[in-house]
């Protein structure tokens, strides 16, 4: 016979968790999110979106619609842990929270992600909250546990740069300026690397180094993600698939070689989105723009076994 008892749990697990618009009080304006609580959650996780314009579910008006955030967090409700995704500030429906370019310090970012973790571990009744930063976002969780935070219980770093900024942009540079439109960006470079702001910069290179965002580069290019992540005393959990054509394998590698504790998880033929891909680069770019196309078996699966470890 069918029990009450029974049947409310049936009815619990036929429900599936529960999604939520959540606001977090901010200046000069709340910042906005997606609480997706399992029943019971035995963790939370706030999912820190990648740079540029992405959304709390991972997608962007650059030409990204692969729900990445919403799906490895259904992954994760499966799991039992709740998570928190959020729209960064002067992003979706954070737009009213951004800062004028000229005042936006990466140090921002940092400051909201430890806001968003205390946030999360209150509405789920959790000690702390996890950290789950997908490409910029994982600079994000590290800068954001520089000095340490009891509300955040541990870092999952997923498709993380491993060098400072300025090394990989200015790899990027070397294939794509000519001389000597190379030269005098590697100038300006090294001078926001020292802390110094550039007024006569070629207007070739006005999209990266207006003197609007300088502020804002000088406060991002000096970070190094493997001297941040060597300082850290908490869990960490490194993610990199073999097919990501954003970051490479030795990027995930250099994290893991600055902390002998964290668990570094290789996913073979997964691109920068943690979707299955093949290395060739307009197949694998077309990932980008299905929402349909799931997970990369293993992602979500990973990632919440190593919380649920810890």
């Amino acid at each position: 016979m069918l029990t009450l008892t029974h049947a409310l749990l049936a009815a619990s697990l036929l429900a599936g968790p529960v999604s939520t618009d959540i606001a977090l009080p901010a200046q000069p304006a709340p910042l906005h999110g997606t609480l997706l609580t399992p029943e019971a959650p035995t963790a939370v996780a706030v999912i820190l979106p990648g740079s540029g314009p992405t959304d709390r579910d991972g997608n962007s008006p650059m030409g990204v619609a692969a729900s990445t955030y919403r799906l490895l967090a259904e992954g994760l409700a499966e799991q039992g842990v709740a998570t928190v995704r959020i729209d960064k500030r002067g992003i979706a429906a954070s737009a009213a929270a951004g800062l004028e370019e000229t005042k936006l310090r990466f140090d921002d970012y940092a400051a909201d992600a430890r806001a968003w973790a205390a946030e999360a571990a209150s509405r789920t009744d959790q000690p702390c909250a996890w950290l789950i930063g997908h490409s910029e976002g994982a600079l994000v969780a590290l800068k954001a546990v520089e000095g340490g935070d009891d509300k955040i219980c541990g870092l999952i770093l997923l498709s993380g740069a491993g060098r400072p900024a300025g090394v990989v942009i200015r790899e990027q540079l070397q294939a794509a300026l000519p001389e000597p439109l190379k030269t005098q960006a590697f100038a300006v470079l090294t001078e926001l690397e020292a802390g110094r702001t550039v007024a006569d910069t070629p207007p070739a290179l006005a999209a990266l180094f207006r003197p609007s965002v300088q502020p804002y580069l000088i406060s991002w290019l000096p970070l190094d993600p493997a001297v941040l992540l060597a300082a850290y005393d908490g869990p960490v959990f490194i993610g990199q698939g073999t097919t990501d054509l954003q970051i490479a394998v030795t990027d995930a590698q250099a994290l893991a070689a600055a902390d002998s504790k964290a668990t570094l998880k290789l996913w073979d033929g997964v691109n920068h989105l943690l979707k299955t891909a093949p290395a060739d680069r307009a197949a694998n770019l077309a990932t980008y723009a299905d929402p349909a196309l799931p997970l990369a078996p293993g992602v979500a699966e990973d990632v919440g076994a190593f919380i649920r470890a810890h």
